[in-house]
């Protein structure tokens, strides 16, 4: 049985950085994609950003684009997000999500397509 579990969370100043790690185990790491989601108070779930485990192709939202990376360490089984220049509307849940099996070269940040969450972290931007 897959899972997955995220970590790093916490409030930051506008402006700041903070990473937050995803822990992923129970499945074969070639033949996945991990997806990084965000949910604010009163709003609806949004796709941050994703990465294939195949190819490393990368997709990040709009929103985010620039100012956050997806990286792995493979060997740890890990999966970070790290966020640069946070403003207040970045503030929300964070979660990581796997989807499983997955044998393309690219991914997307649908939520439906993904079968296993972690329990989320709050990252909280205000000074």
């Amino acid at each position: 049985q897959a899972q997955v579990v995220e970590s790093g969370g916490g409030l930051v100043q506008p402006g700041g950085s903070l990473r937050v790690s995803c822990v992923v185990s129970g499945f074969t790491l070639d033949y996945h994609a991990i997806g990084w989601f965000r949910q604010a108070p009163g709003k609806l779930r949004e796709g941050v950003g994703c990465i294939s485990g195949r190819s490393d192709f990368k997709y990040y939202a709009d929103s985010v684009k620039g100012r956050f990376t997806i990286s792995t360490d493979n060997a740890e089984n890990t999966v970070y997000l790290q966020m640069n220049s946070l403003e207040p509307a970045d503030t929300a849940v964070y979660y990581c999500a796997l989807r499983y099996p997955w044998y393309g070269n690219d991914c997307s940040t649908e939520a439906y397509e993904f079968h296993y969450w972690g329990q989320g972290t709050q990252v909280t931007v205000s000074s």
